[in-house]
């Protein structure tokens, strides 16, 4: 039965496998996105009412909510020229924790069109997905062979987080700059990437990771130079490229300290919505104790870390390359060292995208491979009925996505 069903997938299939590499990727991500937009209706439709609106909102009402409010402040008003402060001093959530380059765009695509803010940024928004989803590609088919790499594109444009590609957040944009970034450190066209990097950092905190792997890379390339020539041209615009990397990984923190005259306006910015300091690696510790108690809580994130290190070390991982492995490994440990884990840390997973390859890898089954389509377009379903959906907790409040 099985085998009758894939063989009638395959012959529906068959006009697209003969489709230039483009159109099969679009094809992918469109239906993917096709996939999202019929289940973020259908939960819209039990949403009851909430701190954005009545009961039952239209689809563009629905994902204009959450953070999707925050950006469509600095849309509207821009960034406050001082931090806001409760009475002893702490730090109000406030528009500092958000980063430009998503709002800028839509407002300038405003300025031109006349479109609003509910049009333009679900279509910018849209639209970087797709142009993340070719970049991947393009990075995908330069370790494996173009099937492997578009199912690989297919899990990652069906992650349980994708929705977030067509939501008015940052995330798309983020990673069509991240992942092309990637693409030109891969291909070693590193004036290239100088540029990319810098917009990257304008778009979300990815800076301090990209930076640990390109200057990782440049020290791979010196100690191997003589298997593999490191010209001087190369290691001068190497070098540009991590000046430019590490500059712009605080570059925001440094433009709020500019504006509001307060060096940790944006440290402070961010840990207001945790509620207490930044200490590093601490909250993970926390979080532990929290679960399973004071006992075996401070083992969890041990536990993380050797599980994430034999992963990164498989076989399948190994197979998508050391940069990007470096960068899997750069970014965990940089969601270690300052993120508060709780439910928005799911999509912070989006940029362990070359995963998707990894997974693709694992096996060749033709079952395995629509098994995960399946099971994440039903935890797709799962995080936007969970965590999109405003359901008030007994206490107040809403656990955010």
């Amino acid at each position: 039965m099985n085998d009758r069903l894939f063989g009638l997938l395959e012959r529906a299939l068959a006009p697209f496998k003969t489709a230039p590499w483009w159109l099969q990727v679009t094809s992918i991500y469109v239906a993917a996105r096709l996939i999202s937009a019929v289940i973020l209706l259908g939960v819209a439709w039990h949403q009851g009412a909430s701190p954005w609106g009545a009961a039952q909102p239209d689809y563009l009402s629905f994902i204009n909510i959450w953070d999707s409010e925050w950006y469509q402040r600095i849309f509207t008003e821009g960034y406050p020229s001082t931090i806001p402060r409760s009475a002893n001093g702490t730090a109000e959530t406030n528009a500092w924790a958000f980063y430009p380059l998503f709002p800028l765009i839509v407002k300038g695509l405003h300025a031109l069109t006349g479109f609003g803010w509910v049009v333009l940024a679900p279509a910018v928004a849209v639209a970087a997905g797709l142009g993340a989803t070719l970049v991947i590609y393009k990075i995908f088919v330069r370790f494996a062979a173009p099937g492997t790499a578009l199912w690989g594109v297919a899990f990652f444009a069906t992650f349980p987080i994708s929705a977030i590609l067509q939501i008015p957040y940052a995330e798309s944009l983020s990673t069509l700059l991240l992942a092309a970034a990637l693409y030109f450190l891969i291909k070693r066209q590193y004036w290239w990437a100088v540029p990319t990097v810098i917009f990257l950092c304008l778009s979300r905190p990815a800076g301090v990771p990209f930076a640990a792997v390109v200057g990782l890379h440049l020290l791979l390339r010196w100690w191997h130079r003589r298997q593999d020539p490191f010209p001087m041209q190369e290691m001068l615009s190497g070098a540009v490229l991590l000046l430019v990397s590490g500059v712009m990984a605080f570059a925001w923190m440094l433009i709020a300290w500019a504006v509001t005259g307060e060096m940790s306006s944006y440290t402070d910015t961010e840990t207001a919505w945790r509620g207490g300091p930044l200490v590093l690696f601490e909250p993970w510790f926390d979080a532990g104790v929290a679960l399973v108690g004071p006992l075996w809580g401070p083992l969890l994130p041990v536990l993380l870390v050797a599980l994430a290190a034999l992963y990164l070390n498989s076989h399948s991982v190994r197979r998508i390359g050391v940069d990007l492995r470096l960068w899997c490994a750069m970014y965990l440990l940089y969601l270690l060292a300052v993120l508060h884990p709780q439910t928005s840390t799911f999509r912070m997973l989006l940029p362990f995208f070359p995963l998707a390859l990894a997974a693709a890898f694992i096996s060749t089954s033709r079952a395995y491979r629509w098994s995960v389509l399946v099971m994440f377009t039903l935890l797709q379903l799962v995080w936007v009925t969970w965590l999109w959906q405003w359901t008030q907790l007994p206490g107040g409040g809403d656990w955010p996505p």
